[in-house]
């Protein structure tokens, strides 16, 4: 099978297209055919090296101490059950479905993969493209679990920083889902995206400082962890929540999380936002525009034929 595979860190150019062999499912897995995946910001900085200060001894022995360890990277996907394995119950072939891959070494970005059943794998939502299904585990279910520890309840204000992003984009649209009241921060180019979110009120943060307002927050979530804490916490009224999405998404995706999303997906309150598709041949320019950091929503890869 073809698969994108690096084998050192380095720049976009480290990513080479190559014949790899394909997966075998073991009992309790199902072998999936992947047709979309996407790159990530934690794509681009795995495959580069550039991580936190803080978390450089960690990412060292989890990444590969010299070279990778886990040569295929793409966090979730998007595809089609070709096969399953002798014990599973909840699968059938031909099922479309999709997953994140955190839990399970990465590897989106091939062809096949193997996904246990108990995993976070789920049948994808009936009004979402592979494209866009493909794009949720990862970023939807990080604001989820961002959001739940601010404990919002209806009426409260909050603020999304970085409301254009990834993350960002599925916070505004749970936040309301949630019953708040929703301000978005993000650039002059994607004011009226955020506000056809839902969003409240939008501020352009290359026009007004959001910390020296006088307007105050129930919760303010920093969903691209730019902005120093002591000052985003300015914005919170006192006894508000700050959030930050490096620091307050915590550990362990949770399968019950993807579940919750499929229905707010197929209810219609929440709906991926997609930049741009790249096929899999052209995963180095990708990298290099996910890298830059100006990305609305999702970057996603197509890599089957399924549309």
């Amino acid at each position: 099978m073809k698969a994108v595979v690096y084998e050192k860190y380095g720049p976009p150019e480290v990513l080479q297209l190559r014949e790899v062999p394909k997966p075998v499912p073991r009992d309790q897995d199902v072998l999936v055919k992947v047709q979309a995946t996407t790159v990530t910001i934690g794509d681009t900085r795995m495959r580069s090296f550039t991580v936190p200060p803080w978390q450089w001894l960690l990412a060292r022995f989890y990444l590969g101490i010299r070279k990778p360890k886990r040569t295929i990277l793409g966090m979730e996907l998007a595809g089609v059950i070709e096969s399953v394995g002798r014990t599973v119950t909840c699968f059938k072939i031909g099922d479309s479905v999709f997953a994140s891959t955190f839990g399970v070494n990465f590897g989106g970005y091939a062809e096949y993969k193997c996904l246990p059943e108990d995993g976070v794998l789920a049948i994808k939502p009936a009004n979402l493209t592979y494209e866009e299904a493909a794009a949720v585990p990862g970023a939807a279910m990080t604001a989820l679990r961002c959001l739940r520890r601010g404990h919002i309840r209806s009426g409260q204000k909050v603020m999304i920083y970085g409301a254009s992003g990834a993350v960002g984009t599925n916070a505004v649209q749970l936040a309301k889902c949630f019953g708040a009241e929703v301000t978005g921060v993000c650039g002059s180019a994607n004011l009226e995206l955020v506000k056809s979110l839902g969003a409240d009120r939008v501020i352009d943060y290359t026009r007004e400082d959001f910390t020296s307002s006088d307007d105050t927050y129930d919760v303010v979530f920093d969903a691209v962890a730019k902005v120093p804490p002591a000052l985003a916490k300015k914005a919170l009224k006192r006894g508000g929540t700050y959030l930050n999405v490096h620091t307050s998404s915590g550990s362990g995706e949770k399968i019950g999380d993807l579940l919750y999303l499929k229905e707010l997906i197929e209810a219609g309150h929440l709906k991926p936002v997609i930049d741009r598709c790249y096929p899999l041949e052209q995963i180095v320019e990708a990298h290099r525009y996910v890298e830059k950091g100006h990305k609305r929503g999702n970057v996603v890869v197509r890599v089957g034929d399924h549309r």
